[in-house]
């Protein structure tokens, strides 16, 4: 089909960009890479009169050193994110997941910041960075704020971004020694949507899981914590037993939907067998 028509907008400032998304309130969409506002407009799901495109600043694009974390323009795509060496060196679950993402072509168009965004808990991101524990920076009419990630999953397809607000940087934090990452995925078919998938980063000290972080794909309305298993494994060895008590309540707390993919009982049992791979693999096991 064909998009129905709209006025279009490349902005050469990110405030150029907030002046005229926030005039425009709920008649206006951002366009990062495309992949998933072009289909949305083709199939006549969403009827913007204005499009912004973010495209032109170069501002939100790369990745940096941040002290204590890493800094990631919104704007980066996801080929330039699985070949970084920041992210490779201090946060490279978000590098193992991102090689995941759809297809080389995808990767190239799409973004880092437009895929949590979109805020879609089938996405491969939004778990990774519950898991990382990012923090989110958004820019609007009242100026920057961040957002943890945590807050900023609301509901499907739905963030805590206020109107007028472009998301334009993520901070992740570095993990130091101890900490080791694993992401577990399973799809129908290359490049599909994932079934569920399990972000997992676990920290180990004299053969004990001290903490861990479990991000889940596809278990809910929004990406959610597996935070009975976070709870489990939180001072116990670290060993193939104790992973696998621990990982029998990763659908703890969660609501997996059910579709023509799986239906909901088969989600929560992949979350449990997906858990304990990518926790196993993280800690070395």
């Amino acid at each position: 089909m064909i998009p129905a028509a709209f006025d279009y907008l490349k902005p050469s400032s990110l405030s150029e960009a907030v002046q005229a998304y926030a005039a425009a309130g709920e008649d206006a969409k951002l366009l990062a890479g495309g992949q998933s506002l072009l289909p949305i407009l083709r199939l006549r799901l969403a009827y913007p009169e204005l499009v912004v495109d973010l495209g032109g600043l170069a501002e939100l694009t790369g990745v940096s050193d941040d002290g204590d974390a890493i800094l990631i323009g919104a704007m980066t795509t996801h080929a330039d994110i699985a070949s970084d060496p920041l992210i490779k060196q201090h946060a490279p679950l978000i590098a193992q997941a991102t090689e995941t993402v759809a297809d080389r072509q995808v990767r190239h168009r799409g973004t880092f910041g437009g895929s949590l965004a979109h805020a879609d808990p089938a996405g491969d991101l939004p778990a990774v960075a519950l898991a990382l524990e990012a923090e989110l920076r958004v820019h609007g009419p009242r100026g920057e704020r961040s957002i943890a990630a945590r807050d900023f999953f609301l509901d499907y397809l739905t963030t805590s971004m206020q109107p007028g607000e472009i998301l334009t940087a993520i901070r992740v934090p570095k993990l130091g020694e101890g900490w080791s990452t694993h992401y577990e995925k399973l799809n129908r078919v290359a490049q599909a949507w994932s079934i569920v998938a399990v972000a997992a980063a676990v920290h180990r000290s004299n053969g004990t899981i001290t903490e861990a972080r479990i991000g889940l794909t596809n278990m809910g309305s929004t990406p959610l914590r597996a935070t009975a298993s976070e709870q489990a494994l939180a001072g116990a060895p670290a060993t193939e037993e104790s992973v696998a008590s621990a990982s029998a309540s990763a659908a703890e707390g969660t609501s997996p939907p059910s579709d023509l993919s799986a239906k909901a009982d088969y989600r929560a049992h992949l979350a449990t067998v997906l858990t304990r791979r990518a926790v196993r693999h993280a800690a070395g096991i």
